[in-house]
């Protein structure tokens, strides 16, 4: 990820609706919700949530696939997996053991044997 990119998820999440929308999308894993649900779960309008899930698909954040009346949004965890590297990339100074805990918070999501997506 390069900086621009990263700007533009920062950007993104830098909203508390568009935050907590990533974060349900991300607990909801590769299901993904509708926009209804989501509006539901958040309590806000329908034409609100289409506006800020706009702003997260346009950032890259989130994916949208249509499944028959509907829009499912998933997370795109490539995206978010990017902007947390973009962060770490040059952490630590040359002392790693300065950012075992977030490697190990990111190991929490890995697959039994795999990476984290």
């Amino acid at each position: 990820m390069d900086e621009r990119q990263a700007l533009a998820s920062f950007g993104a999440l830098s909203q508390e609706t568009r935050l907590q929308i990533v974060r349900m999308l991300v607990v909801a894993g590769p299901d993904g919700m509708a926009a209804g649900t989501i509006a539901e779960e958040l309590e806000v309008s329908p034409s609100n949530v289409s506006f800020h899930l706009k702003e997260l698909d346009r950032a890259g954040l989130i994916s949208q696939q249509r499944e028959s009346r509907s829009i499912i949004y998933t997370a795109n965890y490539d995206a978010l997996g990017g902007l947390v590297r973009f962060l770490m990339e040059d952490c630590c100074a040359g002392h790693p053991e300065i950012c075992a805990p977030a490697a190990e918070v990111a190991a929490c999501c890995a697959p039994a044997g795999g990476k984290a997506q």
